[in-house]
């Protein structure tokens, strides 16, 4: 997390300091300083790097454009406030687009006997699918997709690393993206 935290603030460091003047110099010193505190924040918030890249620069921009470029009184309680709201705002987006996605999909699947009995089709051949993937690769599918565990708590459960952990599921996931098209190709055809 910290080298992306780096790579994030310093692509943005480098990018601004070019554009501020002499005058709002106090804002690149103030992404130096706080940067590092601020991405992790938004890790924890955001969880993944495009949005926290968007919600730093957002908060940057923010203050480089604080009142015509003055600088606020409480610099770090600003920036940590104002990257709070976007990323709030962020996540209240998300939610939104999940929502009317789920809502375009249930427009779609209408329950009807040829999708009720599609859809159970392919559960069962998704469970049989998972049924039959070595033990290793099953166990971390289904510790991390259906209990819905971080990588780091299924390595810890299963004894292996973190990073076992992602590659295994990534096997798994593409095992079954492969099998799932075999019967599907059988059965379409």
């Amino acid at each position: 997390m910290i080298g992306k935290a780096n790579t994030c603030g310093l692509i943005w460091d480098f990018a601004i300091s070019d554009f501020l003047s002499g005058t709002q110099q106090w804002v690149l010193s103030t992404m130096q300083i706080h940067g590092q505190e601020l991405v992790a924040m938004l890790w924890r918030i955001l969880g993944n790097e495009q949005d926290v890249c968007d919600a730093y620069q957002d908060t940057f921009l923010k203050l480089a454009h604080y009142e015509r470029g003055q600088k606020p009184e409480h610099v770090k309680a600003y920036i940590f406030r104002s990257a709070s709201n976007v990323a709030i705002s962020m996540l209240r987006r998300r939610i939104i687009e999940r929502k009317n996605l789920s809502e375009v999909n249930a427009a779609n699947n209408r329950k009807s006997p040829a999708n009720e009995l599609n859809s159970r089709y392919l559960q069962e051949n998704l469970r049989c699918s998972i049924a039959k993937l070595p033990e290793h690769l099953r166990s971390v599918l289904t510790l991390h997709d259906l209990a819905e565990l971080s990588y780091a708590q299924v390595g810890k459960i299963l004894g292996i690393t973190k990073a076992t952990a992602r590659v295994y599921r990534c096997k798994a996931i593409q095992l079954l993206a492969v099998w799932m098209n075999r019967k599907e190709q059988k059965n379409g055809s």
